[in-house]
């Protein structure tokens, strides 16, 4: 695994104490699941649009999650998906209104209050494995 993004700087500068902690939770679950994701060959920390960027180095295999700050007030954090998945609609049917979400690009937290781990683990891992589920969806339904 190539080493860590740095994560201070333009991503998460001048957002405050709760925005950090809650990026940096997010990060590090995001680098906990993909640990347990052979299939990804690892994970590619880079920035995309200045925001923490996380890929499998595998290509085909999953899509690009980023994090960054949402809004500085109310403080919040959002996990940002490709809108042409179909990963934020996946999340409003298994998770419905416990999570909030952007569009069909994000699913946003409230930095000032506890994360939901587990949600944020299996969000993760679909994005990490995204191709490969769409690819065993298709061949099931042919």
């Amino acid at each position: 695994m190539a080493g860590k993004v740095r994560q201070q700087g333009k991503a998460t500068a001048g957002n405050g104490a709760a925005c950090q902690r809650a990026i940096d939770v997010i990060c590090g679950l995001i680098r906990e699941e993909a640990a347990l994701l052979p299939e990804t060959g690892g994970l590619e920390e880079t920035r995309k649009w200045g925001q923490l960027a996380f890929l499998p180095r595998n290509k085909c295999v999953g899509t690009t999650l980023r994090v960054a700050v949402a809004s500085e007030t109310p403080p919040r954090v959002g996990l940002y998906v490709h809108c042409q998945t179909s990963l934020v609609a996946t999340c409003r049917d298994l998770f419905g209104d416990r999570l909030t979400y952007e569009g069909t690009r994000a699913v946003v937290f409230d930095a000032g209050k506890p994360l939901p781990v587990d949600e944020l683990r299996h969000i993760s891992r679909m994005a990490l494995t995204y191709h490969i589920a769409k690819k065993r969806l298709s061949a099931k339904s042919q």
